[in-house]
């Protein structure tokens, strides 16, 4: 029992995390950074109907074929006339409900190469009602859009400022009179806020040491009559919140001021500032809050006091009585900007009027929003009803301010004197002393018993592994193996699980699970222990692989080099160089297990079964003089040793050498040595010999092999092959396609079926460790090297001999393809598997998907990095979205010259659904007869 209940404590853990945060009155939950989901035209999400066109050129061009990355029709929305000089052919998407847009996509079209058309360029225009558009402008009064410079590349921009709108135009231009066609896709969220427009009055000019503060509504897109702005939206509901310093702004080339619309007294002309908020419907309102600069030092303050107006309907007049609210100038005496929480009581109406009044000379407010929900029921309060009970509310937004936290608020029933003010509250902000009671005893009762059950889960914790603790030791007292000690995860070199980032258990690292389906489509098959590994110790020695070492004893002092020439060793400590672009914690997605792929010099090591290996199929290595070992040049490093480009002078005169055949003779052959740092630790140590044996069972052409060892005396290496030419990576990013136009004099070129060839050979090697129940779990062109010509002896236009490697963690210059997470994962998240970032799931399957994203590379002639338009912490939430399946996954585009079939290929690699994953038995045949009919 105490066992199952294990697996329901995250469950409790979640459900207590969602009890507080219903208790808490302070949180919202939108993010204008994070609001940024593809809307459904690439997906199909948006329907065929909600997608219209002033005219198009076909039926195959119409406005439903003009889906970004899609080839439905004639392969894009082609306008039935040119768009010069009139620019008024449009593509509308209509998506029925409010939404934040933050960005946009668009694309020309293709149509397998047959396709010439783009749009240089575009307008957008938008709509909130369907009756009036309005053109969208950047923060510097620009209408064009930057569009397309090919047929098939995906140009996404930012929108800023962003767009809230139901309906949005496309309208494609340019400089002359020619055909465009057009496909897109629209990024942003549903704008659950309800508000459509809210009126103000212009703002004011300050000048500060004779230097003009602009403090004007910059973005606002109503109109303005009389000093006043009405009917639109701007800068208080953009998403970004102003500083400290409102003179110094979060984005790039504006003016001074930028981030805060402000109002000075003098100016104004009256002791309020009124705003007027219309909504789309009547909404029952809870909180305000208001995000306001207080640079008292320069005559900016808080408001003071607030006083607030319900209209429930347009046809309503404004309830009695009003809502007021104080902030005490004693709690102002901060600098610092802040968001100030006012609470609204739960009043339903559907235009609100506040009425902020000055503090100081000048009043600057950057971001206002609003804690609401539908109003549910059809009759409207009457003036002076009392407003119906706060219900479990919606958070409408989230906004999270860089200086300080939120003020809070608490009723007061009476004023300085003692006299009642009714609806009168008084506004505390976070500096002040304590806070007047209202209910929040209530809350504090919560929150207190909620620490309590915490408290008894984390002591039920404690008794249970404890028990587990005991029971083990009585266990291995005993001689006998638990079957929880048998299922561990997949061989990892340190054996660390880490869950949320916090390493929870240290298996053992004897066991090892194994795959028992049958082939490499049978994905989630259970797991089967080998009966090898029940055997004691010394019954299993004699059919082991040679090169059992764990009883070496470790040495204390720093050894001699591994060989004449090479370096010196690493410092005790040293520590491998950490990839960049890792963030300082397990992304929020990350509610499994993470394991990490770092081996003991740095590279990735193969996930095995442990199945048990025989001398006939696992023949002792070859020991190596190490003077025979030549220093060529440094190629990585890992936490516990180096990996060495190395030479061996006439391999032919070592006969125990399994070098390659194809060897000229007099000629030296490039290998790489991998080392161990002579004060690894023990685990270190058995790591390394472990990876002995699993690359002393890989023999296949396409597949880096072991040519031999050094274990003899310290420090440890392995010797493997090396390529002449390099990693893929490296090779190709230095060509272009003979079949682009005008390439650079005397620049080396590759032929598609070149490339074919040379991914049929990596399905090959693929194939073979599939076949072994071997995951690789970092397959990437920086793993695979290049060798010379194939055996026929011609190049065949860049055609090369490829082998499969697992050297690219370790090297430096790949360090951004790995995401760190706090010291301990180590993750290639760009060619990972959704359920391998998620759930630290490895399998044959996930290699596929690898290998889509290798064949997307190659095809890319490693031009640019997966997803490269993509943060890392993007290319986690993307994971997460496969794992949603609401179809706002993003896949990689299709290369310019990937034919559709090829690429349909990859986007099979990707399935959400592992079973539907092609085998790799399947790609190397697809991909080898594609090579084949193109010689």
């Amino acid at each position: 029992m105490a066992t199952g209940m294990l697996p329901m404590l995250p469950l409790l853990f979640a459900a207590l995390l969602v009890s507080l945060t219903a208790a808490q009155d302070h949180e919202w939950d939108f993010d204008s950074a994070k609001c940024r989901y593809a809307l459904g035209m690439e997906d199909g999400t948006i329907p065929d109907s909600d997608i219209s066109a002033s005219s198009s050129w076909s039926d195959s061009t119409e406005a439903k074929h003009g889906r970004l990355s899609t080839g439905e029709g004639d392969g894009a929305w082609c306008p039935a006339g040119a768009v010069f000089p009139s620019g008024s052919e449009f593509l509308q998407v209509n998506l029925h409900k409010l939404h934040f847009l933050s960005l946009v996509g668009t694309q020309g079209r293709h149509a397998d190469g047959h396709g010439r058309e783009f749009a240089r360029s575009y307008r957008l225009r938008y709509s909130r009602d369907g009756r009036q558009w309005i053109t969208w402008k950047d923060r510097w009064g620009q209408e064009v859009i930057s569009g397309n410079e090919n047929t098939y590349d995906v140009v996404l921009k930012d929108l800023g400022p962003p767009i809230i709108a139901r309906m949005v135009r496309f309208y494609p231009l340019a400089d002359r009179v020619m055909s465009v066609c057009l496909r897109v896709e629209l990024y942003g969220c549903v704008w659950n806020d309800g508000l459509k427009a809210y009126a103000a009055p212009m703002g004011h000019v300050m000048h500060l040491s004779g230097s003009p503060i602009y403090l004007n509504d910059s973005i606002y897109d109503g109109s303005i009559e009389a000093g006043t702005l009405f009917g639109g939206l701007g800068q208080l509901c953009d998403g970004v919140l102003g500083g400290d310093d409102f003179m110094e702004s979060k984005e790039l080339r504006v003016w001074p001021g930028y981030d805060y619309v402000g109002w000075s007294r003098e100016a104004l002309g009256q002791p309020t500032v009124d705003i007027e908020f219309h909504f789309e419907k009547t909404r029952i309102f809870h909180v305000m809050q208001v995000h306001s600069n207080n640079r008292h030092t320069q005559g900016v303050r808080v408001f003071s006091e607030v006083v607030c107006e319900f209209k429930a309907s347009l046809l309503d007049h404004w309830t009695e009585p009003a809502l007021k609210l104080r902030v005490p100038l004693e709690d102002l005496k901060d600098p610092s900007s802040r968001s100030v929480d006012l609470p609204l009581g739960g009043r339903p109406a559907q235009i609100l009027r506040c009425h902020f009044a000055f503090a100081d000379r000048w009043l600057l407010i950057s971001e206002i929003s609003f804690n609401s929900e539908p109003f549910e029921g059809s009759s409207v309060f009457p003036s002076g009803a009392p407003p119906p009970p706060p219900s479990s509310t919606p958070r409408s937004r989230f906004f999270t301010s860089s200086s300080s936290p939120p003020s809070s608020f608490s009723p007061s029933t009476s004023n300085s004197t003692g006299q009642s003010l009714g609806d009168d509250f008084a506004a505390v902000t976070p500096k002040a002393g304590p806070v007047a009671k209202d209910d929040s005893s209530n809350t504090a009762i919560l929150i207190g018993c909620l620490v309590g059950i915490i408290l008894l889960l984390l002591a039920v914790i404690v008794v249970i592994l404890w028990r587990q603790y005991w029971k083990k030791l009585l266990n291995k007292a005993q001689g006998s193996l638990s079957s929880d000690e048998l299922r561990v995860h997949l061989s990892v070199p340190s054996d660390n699980v880490v869950i949320n980032n916090t390493n929870t258990h240290t298996y053992s690292s004897r066991y090892q699970r194994i795959h028992t389906f049958p082939d490499d489509r049978d994905r989630d098959a259970e797991y089967q222990e080998p009966s090898t590994v029940l055997r004691p110790r010394e019954q299993r020695d004699s059919t082991a692989c040679a090169l059992d070492l764990d009883d070496k004893a470790l040495p204390v002092q720093e050894g001699p080099p591994p060989y004449p020439g090479a370096p010196p060793p690493l410092l005790s400590g040293a520590h491998y160089a950490e990839a960049s672009g890792g963030g300082a914690s397990v992304p929020h997605y990350a509610e499994a297990d993470i394991i990490s792929l770092q081996g003991v010099s740095g590279n990735n090591t193969y996930a095995v079964p442990a199945l048990s290996a025989t001398p006939t199929d696992c023949p002792p290595l070859p020991e190596l003089p190490r003077e025979r070992l030549i220093f060529k040049e440094k190629l990585g490093e890992g936490q516990f040793g180096e990996v060495h480009l190395c030479e061996i002078e006439n391999p032919q005169d070592l006969p125990n050498l399994e070098f390659p055949f194809n060897v000229r003779k007099g000629r030296p052959l490039l290998v790489a040595v991998k080392i161990l740092r002579p004060d690894a630790s023990k685990n270190a140590r058995n790591d390394f010999l472990k990876e002995v044996k699993i690359l002393s069972r890989l023999k296949d052409p396409n597949i880096i092999r072991l040519l031999g060892v050094c274990v003899s005396s310290d420090p440890l290496c392995m010797v493997t092959e090396y390529m002449e030419s390099g990693d893929l990576n490296q090779y190709l990013s230095q060509r272009v396609l003979l079949d682009k136009t005008g390439p650079l004099h005397n620049t080396p070129t590759i032929s598609y079926p070149a490339l074919i060839s040379m991914a049929s050979q990596i399905a090959s090697g693929m194939k073979f460790l599939a076949s072994l129940n071997f995951v690789h779990r970092d397959l990437a062109t920086r793993n695979c090297l290049v060798g010379g010509e194939r055996g026929d002896g011609e190049d065949r236009m860049g055609e090369r001999h490829i082998k499969i490697a697992d050297f690219g963690m370790s090297r430096n210059l790949y360090a951004g393809d790995y995401y760190r997470i706090q010291g301990r994962a180590v993750l290639p998240i760009r060619w990972m598997a959704w359920e391998c970032i998620l759930m630290g799931k490895f399998t044959t399957a996930s290699d596929v998907w690898a290998f889509g994203v290798t064949l997307w590379e190659m095809l890319s002639v490693c031009q640019e990095q997966p997803y490269s338009h993509m943060t890392d912490e993007q290319v986690i939430d993307n994971a997460g979205e496969f794992f949603r399946d609401h179809g706002r996954q993003i896949y990689l585009t299709r290369p310019a010259v990937c034919p559709q079939g090829l690429y349909e290929l990859m986007l099979s690699c990707w399935n959400r659904d592992c079973k539907l994953r092609p085998s790799f038995t399947h790609m190397h045949s697809f991909l080898a007869e594609d090579a084949m009919n193109m010689v």
